[in-house]
């Protein structure tokens, strides 16, 4: 099977987060940085920095693919925790790493004050017409009101897609998105998505924990010459439909 299982129950992986959950407590500490007040975020990169170390010896960036090369394991765009680009690049410049679990103070303190503001929702007068589910498919990214919109229609027969998760195994058993379809994991991404028997003329959703190795794989399938692939923007963090576990 090419999806890699890696028990998050185990006391080999529950060891190895407590070192990791150290690790960047240690980076914070270190660079005067903060972690990003949306918990969730930062407990999904921490587990995936944990999963990749478990599988790689390293704690590569987990929005990132991670590739074997003449024998030695290397991320895209060398995406070693705490990368050179967030510390150089992203976090001077935009406050925040592309994980998003580091950021400066003032980004941090920015962004409880956003969270304590209430969101402004779509408004659902009433359902899509055919066209207009047509027209949602075409966009690159959609949120989450769309997604359960685009779920309701399909249920009707209106319109057809597939949604393609892909973050790794462990993740998709904590929760996924009901009424994903597939599971296509980062780490076995070319030989999982042969065994997805995906079509390439087909409208397809990718998602994952935030948005980004969905908008990552999603350039990906664009390069394979998959036409009609939108990603979820914020992933799963920021779905208000329903979530299945198990």
């Amino acid at each position: 099977m090419s999806i890699i299982k890696i028990d998050m129950n185990s006391e080999e992986f529950q060891a190895e987060l407590e070192k990791t959950v150290k690790f960047t407590d240690k980076v914070i500490s270190q660079f005067n940085w903060a972690y990003n007040p949306q918990e969730e975020i930062n407990e999904g990169v921490q587990l995936g920095l944990a999963r990749n170390k478990m599988m790689y010896g390293k704690r590569f960036c987990p929005c990132y693919m991670v590739e074997e090369v003449d024998g030695k394991y290397q991320s895209t765009d060398n995406r070693l925790c705490p990368c050179t680009t967030a510390i150089e690049k992203e976090i001077p410049e935009e406050g925040v790493c592309h994980c998003q679990i580091f950021c400066t103070p003032e980004f941090a303190s920015a962004k409880r004050m956003e969270m304590g503001i209430e969101e402004v929702t779509h408004q659902h007068s009433r359902g899509l017409t055919k066209e207009e589910c047509e027209m949602l498919l075409t966009k690159s990214d959609i949120d989450s009101d769309e997604l359960t919109s685009l779920f309701e229609a399909r249920e009707l027969g209106m319109v057809k897609f597939k949604v393609v998760d892909v973050r790794e195994w462990m993740e998709w058993k904590m929760g996924r998105i009901a009424g994903a379809d597939v599971l296509v994991p980062t780490s076995s991404f070319f030989q999982t998505l042969n065994e997805s028997k995906l079509e390439k003329d087909e409208h397809i959703i990718v998602y994952c924990h935030v948005g980004s190795r969905s908008a990552h794989c999603q350039r990906i399938l664009h390069d394979m010459g998959y036409t009609k692939v939108s990603n979820l923007a914020h992933g799963i963090v920021g779905y208000s439909g329903q979530i299945v576990r198990g």
